[in-house]
């Protein structure tokens, strides 16, 4: 079975996800998908976020997939990942997309998987203009493509903290203004990486978005240093 991990339902995940679990139903691959976040969906997130009801952002939308993509298997975690239980959560051979809005859990989500010996790793943010996709692939413990820390040094020193390090207090201070049409395009370019994985075809390892220029600029990130 497929096994995918989507970390992070928010604005890009929220874009993400109906078409990643379209595309899988009418694939006739058995897959799973596991949506992981511990946030809870707030009406003032409406304008970026697609959910049809209140609650745990991971259970409202697992919920709400399973009724219209029957043969996809959905589970939610209504947890953030943290270094603490990604062990849990991510194992080997997954494929992992990756839409949180903080380097630090960036960082905990490739440092694990660096210690795998076979996972893909697609992380996209609202970083560089409109945003930026990154790909991580390991293959029989090597590199094809950089881990996402290589390059960008923000996340491999992170000053921020995740939202499992932060009080309900400071979660609900936080919020940082993100744009519908940015999440969207950035949610199509993770989207695109995962079929060029699957056609054996993808030529890059990141991606940079320019939505007003209408610019995709990728670049090759080599497994090798």
């Amino acid at each position: 079975m497929l096994e995918i991990k989507v970390i992070g339902i928010g604005g890009i995940g929220c874009a993400l996800l109906p078409f990643l679990a379209r595309y899988l139903n009418y694939q006739g691959e058995p897959a799973r998908i596991t949506l992981i976040d511990g946030d809870e969906f707030e009406r003032a997130n409406a304008d970026r976020q697609a959910f049809g009801t209140l609650g745990n952002k991971a259970k409202v939308k697992a919920t709400e997939m399973a009724r219209e993509f029957q043969r996809v298997a959905f589970r939610a975690v209504p947890q953030y990942i943290s270094e603490a239980n990604i062990t849990e959560h991510v194992q080997e051979g997954d494929t992992v997309f990756l839409g949180v809005d903080n380097h630090k859990t960036r960082k905990v989500v490739s440092d694990y998987c660096e210690k795998l010996a076979t996972v893909t790793l697609i992380s996209g943010g609202n970083d560089f203009n409109d945003g930026n996709v990154q790909v991580h692939i390991r293959e029989g413990g090597r590199d094809r493509t950089a881990p996402i820390t290589r390059y960008h040094p923000e996340i491999r020193n992170p000053r921020d903290r995740s939202p499992a390090e932060m009080s309900c207090e400071e979660l609900m201070a936080r919020g940082s203004p993100q744009l519908l049409f940015a999440n969207l395009a950035i949610a199509s370019a993770m989207l695109n990486a995962f079929y060029g994985i699957r056609e054996g075809k993808l030529t890059y390892g990141e991606v940079y978005l320019d939505i007003l220029e209408g610019k995709s600029n990728p670049v090759r990130r080599e497994g090798k240093q």
